[in-house]
């Protein structure tokens, strides 16, 4: 092979490499320019859960470190912790239906003896 042809590859590869990111990054529009091209609705109920998404995302990272922090993978971890929160949820469910039951049965008790 010849050195010209040789020259030509490494031309086409570099402007392959270099130039298809360039050209992407161009092109590709910013976050504050798709905003501006939002009708005013979705650009008020986009700044209105701005904050939430934000508190969320950051929850979510919290709970990845908590996570990493043991020896287990994440996976396992984050099952762990979501079986817990599902259990500690089914005994506040528990204790707020035997919450109810005990007022009705005192509303019942009450009605029956007016005393």
């Amino acid at each position: 092979m010849s050195g010209r042809l040789w020259l030509k590859m490494g031309a086409a590869g570099g402007i392959i490499c270099i130039g298809g990111p360039a050209l992407i990054y161009y092109v590709m529009p910013t976050e504050e320019e798709l905003f501006k091209r939002y009708n005013p609705e979705l650009q008020k109920r986009s700044l209105e859960n701005r904050q939430k998404k934000q508190e969320d995302f950051d929850n979510f990272v919290g709970r990845l470190k908590e996570y990493s922090r043991s020896n287990k993978p994440i996976w396992e971890a984050a099952a762990e912790d979501e079986a817990r929160i599902r259990a500690t949820g089914i005994e506040e469910q528990r204790r707020i239906a035997d919450e109810i039951q005990k007022r009705r049965d005192e509303i019942k008790r009450h009605s029956l003896n007016p005393n």
